[in-house]
């Protein structure tokens, strides 16, 4: 189930940014870069912010 909202969560993170960088303002993208960093780091790391939070919030795996 986290899986499943972490997947859910960032796609639509992403599809957000990239919204309010169109029809907002440029600087939006930075936070798709940022989006970008995380997942890499993740992969290295094997660890990520959202799903602790996500982990706190009640989510089970």
């Amino acid at each position: 189930m986290k899986n499943k909202v972490f997947r859910i969560l960032v796609g639509s993170f992403i599809l957000i940014s990239l919204l309010l960088s169109v029809y907002v303002n440029q600087n939006w993208l930075w936070f798709t870069v940022f989006i970008g960093v995380n997942l890499i780091q993740s992969g290295f790391t094997k660890w990520c912010l959202l799903e602790t939070i996500l982990s706190k919030l009640g989510l089970k795996d």
